[in-house]
């Protein structure tokens, strides 16, 4: 199944995408990735659905690639004796460490940690920030604050505190069971909530051991402050608009999504847009016309990958939002300001021979009838290289590690194709071109450009380029055994 985009989908499963003929169909329709929300569902459910997914992957024979999104710390007030209060502007409330019920003056929040970071003029934001309070005075206890944004505030309402960088761990002792629970079942991918900064994603990363990539939740300003650290240590990012758009104004949103967007396609690292990019068809079969221009945006941007939340996790329509994702990509990647767009923000990196050899691959497709780039790599760290050069052809990324093959399966524009082990650089040739021809890129007329690592299945080895006919026999007659 060959597809004629290149920026990846990520879709999430919930109650309305739970079955093995539900997500056969959303696979179907364009989803590469499957996102399992570890916020919802207990473990038996995550796992009923990854083993689903994996099933559909046998049936069909391509690889998916399965990304576990952990919950992160939750700051949440206590309860109130009337369930609910209504602040009203310039009111004086009380936050503290009492767990008597709330009122309309004071409500229990059992975070300690939140006093001990807290600032008089800093601000709590309520319920995604529908009730703003300004602290006026506060100690290890307590915050005196004035409502400066009222509304309901009820049981359990989330707080988020934008001003400051809380002493709290990123991986509450949920995460870190469900961080090991989700390696367990073979997850490809871990996405880290309320990053604050790489100490986070290092923590996370010595506990995955390996068994999955580490993506960084781009979602507090602290994180934004750090992303050069955070993302040098980080597999992956996520630029997680919603939280982003309570802890800062939403005007600062669109800005910071270009700039995150932009580092991490420099660093050749999957970059995913997030958040409310489809919202209206949670209830409704079509999108709003301002949904599908930020699903264009982003795609015009380099994102490596889009993403639906609720859409096809909840939604009345998975498919169809699936579907409308599929096609504004196609869409916007036929435009030719597409191309010039994604050329003009390409930043030139020269550090290695491979970066050399991948943008040589890339200037050589260019500039010649060359239909595919293709790259076999161990780790997939080629493939990634070549992705950020964002040619205007295909890649085909061929590695005999089907667990590389699925991290791909996030990263722009690759095809992933399960081969044997090589051992000889003509076996890969040949390899390629079997791939090519098999899955639709070439015909046996055409040429294609084949980069590799001599001595094979050693990392970090890519140093040999070859533009190669597409049928077999010249390729025999070129390079005889």
């Amino acid at each position: 199944m060959r597809r004629h985009r290149n920026v990846k989908i990520v879709a999430t499963l919930g109650p309305a995408s739970s079955t093995y003929e539900m997500i056969r169909a959303l696979f179907e329709a364009g989803a590469d990735v499957f996102r399992l929300n570890m916020s919802h569902g207990v473990h038996e459910d995550i796992a009923k659905r990854h083993e689903i997914i994996r099933q559909v992957e046998k049936d069909l024979g391509r690889p998916i690639g399965i990304l576990a999104d952990l919950q992160g710390p939750k700051l949440r007030v206590g309860v109130f004796a009337n369930g609910s209060e209504e602040l009203v502007e310039g009111a004086a409330f009380r936050m503290d460490l009492s767990t008597a019920p709330g009122d309309a003056k004071r409500v229990n929040l059992p975070h300690p940690e939140i006093f001990a970071a807290l600032e008089p003029g800093t601000s709590l934001l309520v319920n995604d920030g529908k009730i703003r309070l300004h602290v006026n005075a506060c100690g290890k206890d307590f915050a005196d604050c004035t409502v400066t944004v009222g509304g309901t505030i009820s049981n359990r309402k989330g707080v988020n505190v934008p001003d400051v960088v809380l002493p709290v761990a990123a991986l509450s002792e949920k995460d870190r069971g469900d961080l090991e629970f989700a390696c367990e079942l073979g997850v490809d991918w871990l996405a880290l909530s309320f990053v604050q900064r790489p100490e986070d994603v290092i923590e996370a990363r010595t506990l995955a051991k390996g068994r999955a990539a580490i993506l960084s939740k781009i979602e507090k300003p602290a994180a934004v402050k750090a992303y050069d650290a955070i993302l040098q240590v980080s597999d992956g990012i996520m630029v997680a608009r919603g939280d982003l758009g309570v802890e800062l104004p939403v005007t600062s949103v669109p800005p910071i999504q270009k700039r995150l967007v932009r580092g991490a396609r420099a660093a050749a690292k999957p970059v995913i847009v997030a958040t409310q990019m489809l919202e209206s068809m949670i209830e409704s079969p079509v999108p709003t016309r301002a949904e599908v221009s930020d699903v264009a945006t982003a795609i015009y941007e380099g994102a490596d990958a889009i993403m639906l939340s609720a859409e096809s996790a909840a939604g009345k329509y998975p498919i169809e939002a699936v579907t409308t994702m599929n096609n504004v990509a196609m869409s916007v990647e036929k435009d030719p300001t597409y191309r010039s767009v994604i050329e003009a923000s390409r930043q030139v990196r020269r550090e290695s021979v491979a970066d050399g050899i991948v943008a040589a691959a890339r200037e050589i497709a260019e500039a010649t009838n060359i239909k595919a780039i293709c790259c076999f790599s161990q780790t997939g760290t080629t493939a990634s290289l070549v992705a950020r050069e964002r040619p205007h052809v295909a890649i085909l990324a061929l590695t005999p590690l089907l667990s590389t093959a699925r991290r791909l399966a996030l990263t722009w524009g690759t095809h992933c194709v399960i081969t044997p082990p090589q051992d000889r650089f003509k076996g890969a040739v040949l390899a390629a071109v079997g791939a090519a021809r098999a899955d639709g890129f070439a015909t046996e007329e055409d040429q294609i450009v084949v980069t590799a690592g001599v001595p094979f299945n050693v990392k970090g080895t890519t140093n040999i380029l070859r533009v190669a006919p597409c049928d077999e026999r010249l390729i025999s007659r070129v390079d005889p055994e």
